[in-house]
């Protein structure tokens, strides 16, 4: 799945609203203009672990929006910034469809490196889906993100996804304004092009995030 990529940080006292929004063109057996939807409250429940539920909703050219599943999550960063080598976190996540009995449970790796201005994040994710109706499946995802920190506003990047749909590369920007006390409102944009026949053409995929 393309989508945000996790860093393995956490911040003590935080809170934050989210929303994400992913539109996929031309994709074999998706219906065209698929656009995703995630509404999210998290907070933080100590200085190593962050919990987050989300909403989910989907529509298409032919479909219309509608909730498709709820989600609960929750990041364990596992070492602190600098302490070893690269710093690490680990991610779960539970989700459970609307109107039907379909489950997926996913757990995954993060990784984070800085070279000077560069950074470079991994995400490695293992997902279980079951449920009435469809065959369980066991599948895999990698992605990885490297940013240039050109400024608190401005982080050029490039992004690389690749799992059992899709293969991916595009440029993304990323930037957050600092407001009132210790809010700040994050963004991402980013734009990814599939690299095989499987995956769709395009995927345009943005993230506001209100911390607080």
């Amino acid at each position: 799945m393309i989508d945000k990529i996790y860093h393995p940080y956490v911040q003590p006292l935080e809170q934050e609203l989210e929303i994400r929004l992913l539109q996929q063109n031309n994709q074999s057996g998706i219906a065209d203009n698929t656009r995703m939807y995630r509404l999210a409250y998290g907070r933080s429940l100590s200085d190593r672990l962050f919990i987050e539920a989300y909403l989910v909703g989907q529509g298409s050219s032919s479909e219309s929006l509608d909730l498709q599943s709820i989600e609960m999550e929750i990041k364990w960063q596992l070492t602190e910034q600098g302490e070893y080598w690269a710093d690490w976190g680990v991610l779960a996540e539970l989700s459970k469809g609307i109107g039907n009995n379909i489950y997926e449970a996913s757990i995954g790796l993060i990784a984070e490196k800085e070279f000077g201005h560069w950074s470079a994040t991994t995400n490695f994710i293992i997902e279980q889906e079951w449920g009435s109706g469809i065959d369980d499946e066991l599948e895999s995802v990698f992605s990885l993100q490297t940013r240039y920190r050109y400024s608190q506003t401005l982080e050029p990047g490039i992004e690389f996804y690749a799992g059992q749909n899709s293969i991916g590369v595009g440029p993304v920007l990323m930037g957050q304004a600092k407001l009132a006390g210790p809010k700040k409102l994050k963004w991402e944009a980013g734009v990814i092009f599939g690299l095989d026949s499987k995956s769709p053409d395009t995927s345009v995929r943005l993230l506001f995030e209100y911390e607080f």
